[in-house]
């Protein structure tokens, strides 16, 4: 009569067929996560090229200026100048540390200032999240820098969709999907300037820094329009390193079809 093995696991020696089994059933499981693992990674969003330097401070030096949106400009080279969006931690502007900061400097409008935070850039974007002022003092003096022009570049119909660049540009990792279209809202809702996106044929993005037609702060009136594809026209300008697209809510027209950034 034939003797079927049987294992004791208080006796240190595993029977041959048995250990044979367990070999063949750990490299199956084994395999089985490998391709598992390969598989999945073949069905994820790809991460873009941004960067968060969320554990450096760094600190940049430039002009002050509070419109469009709270910005400081830099001199990147001789006639060459870059515009860093500022902002607040976490889901606001920057508009409580813009106040903290003249609190104790008075106004620092068309001042240079030197002001520490955590860069995040992407696509030739740089915005700044302000650290804590406190730890970080402000400094500020006469600004060196030549004014700024602002360039008119006559009336533009586009169609994209609106976004926050704060988590869009890097901040989270994506940035887009459908969970983020409500934490865009709620960016924007805290004071974070809101960017229109469109993207060419070639598949190259363009940013615009959108205003109300008066060139002021428009937060609260395109919330509804956040991660929808919309059309849009308005006036455009240039200035520096940014474009700024001047529009009046009423003319904003919703298109059929989802997000294209929004919606996976």
């Amino acid at each position: 009569m034939k003797k079927d093995e049987f294992y004791i696991g208080y006796i240190n020696q595993i029977p041959s067929k048995i250990k044979r089994k367990l070999k063949f059933t750990v490299w199956i499981l084994v395999l089985v996560v490998i391709v598992f693992a390969v598989v999945f990674s073949f069905f994820q969003n790809k991460f873009k090229n941004s960067t968060f330097e969320l554990t450096n401070v760094s600190e940049i030096t430039g002009t002050f200026h509070s419109k469009p949106y709270p910005s400081v400009r830099i001199e990147l080279s001789p006639n060459d100048y870059k515009n860093v969006l500022l902002l607040g931690f976490g889901k606001f502007g920057p508009d409580k540390d813009i106040e903290n900061m003249e609190s104790r400097l008075n106004s620092i409008e068309g001042k240079e200032v030197s002001i520490k935070g955590n860069l995040i850039y992407y696509n030739g974007k740089t915005l700044l999240q302000i650290a804590d002022s406190e730890k970080f003092p402000v400094m500020k003096k006469e600004s060196q820098l030549p004014e700024r022009k602002i360039n008119s570049l006559g009336e533009i119909e586009i169609e994209g969709e609106v976004i926050d660049p704060k988590c869009y540009f890097g901040v989270m990792k994506p940035g887009f999907g459908k969970i983020h279209r409500s934490c865009a809202v709620r960016c924007i809702s805290g004071g974070i300037p809101p960017v229109f996106t469109t993207r060419s044929k070639e598949g190259n993005s363009e940013y615009f820094m959108i205003t109300d037609s008066k060139g002021n702060k428009i937060n609260h009136d395109i919330l509804e329009y956040v991660g929808q594809p919309v059309k849009v026209k308005g006036a455009l300008e240039q200035l520096d390193n940014w474009f700024i697209l001047k529009l009046n809510v009423e003319d904003i027209e919703l298109l059929k079809g989802n997000s294209k950034i929004y919606s996976n």
